[in-house]
């Protein structure tokens, strides 16, 4: 399989069709193909093998029973869902999962959750995580990047990290804005960036110059990474939930909250300084309000 066309069927077209007629373990391994998509992008077959509890040459013997040549062919179908399923699909792909009771909405996000915050337990991400954390704390300035809702999770990282005394900035704006706000990003800054796949153009963008710049990238996701490997410093390969179902935010939120109390406990003493003078600066404005007799 070379160039995808629109009247070839989707990988879980695929699957479907294919399904009842493979031995058990090949109905196991293309199961895993499906619900793991982000797994198969960033790991080799006997990662994959290992995470789906299945031999090497079961995820190569599945790829092809699939009608793929191998790996790498089945890699590109995934990638060819990830990016042409705009959003109403993934949520009608959602709520096709959840059927016709809204009351399993709660169960079904959960579980979405659940699996994402299980790959941040491994030992490959804890460390991963720890060298993000010391590449942030110890730069000049930081720098946090995410369009659209993962802007909003970008500029709650900022404002977190500068209450702990951390110079930070919000990269969230798109077009001629990101160019006012990227200016000022110089050698000895790090870039903190929150992004999956495909790559548009203002992540291109911000990789050039952070590459023409010397400033390290710290990637959160994991369907962007195959594309910039080359340009990104650390990944932390946090998922979105499934790749092909509405976007998820909530394990991303986690691994925030975790950074901001690993990046406090860099200087516990320097932290609490500067949530003091915070909240001394919030007292100050109450204050001013209440003299002027306006409730907050």
């Amino acid at each position: 399989m070379n160039d995808q066309t629109t009247d070839q069927p989707s990988l879980n077209e695929r699957i479907d069709a294919a399904l009842p007629s493979m031995p058990p373990a090949e109905q196991k391994m293309a199961s895993f193909f499906r619900n793991q998509k982000q797994a198969v992008l960033l790991n080799s077959a006997a990662e994959i093998s290992l995470k789906a509890g299945t031999s090497d040459a079961t995820v190569v013997r599945t790829a092809r029973s699939l009608g793929f040549e191998g790996l790498a062919d089945l890699r590109e179908a995934i990638l060819a869902d990830l990016t042409g399923s705009g959003p109403e699909g993934r949520l009608s792909r959602t709520l096709e999962d959840l059927g016709a009771n809204s009351d399993g909405a709660l169960g079904l996000v959960l579980r979405a959750h659940r699996e994402s915050l299980e790959a941040m337990s491994s030992t490959a991400f804890s460390e991963a995580f720890g060298r993000t954390i010391r590449i942030l704390f110890s730069a000049r300035r930081r720098f946090v990047f995410g369009i659209g809702p993962s802007g909003s999770v970008a500029e709650y990282a900022a404002l977190q990290f500068n209450r702990l005394g951390l110079p930070t900035t919000g990269l969230s704006d798109s077009g001629i804005g990101l160019a006012d706000q990227l200016i000022s990003v110089g050698k000895g800054d790090a870039i903190l960036m929150i992004a999956h796949a495909p790559v548009y153009r203002e992540v291109s963008v911000v990789l050039d110059y952070a590459e023409a710049n010397e400033v390290p990238v710290l990637l959160v996701g994991d369907s962007l990474y195959p594309f910039v490997s080359k340009q990104v410093t650390e990944v932390l390969p946090i998922s979105r939930g499934r790749a092909d179902h509405l976007a998820m935010h909530g394990a991303t939120i986690v691994l925030i909250e975790a950074m901001i109390v690993a990046l406090a406990a860099e200087d516990r003493e320097a932290a609490l300084s500067s949530l003091a003078k915070f909240g001394a600066l919030r007292g100050a404005i109450d204050k001013h309000w209440l003299k002027r007799g306006v409730k907050k």
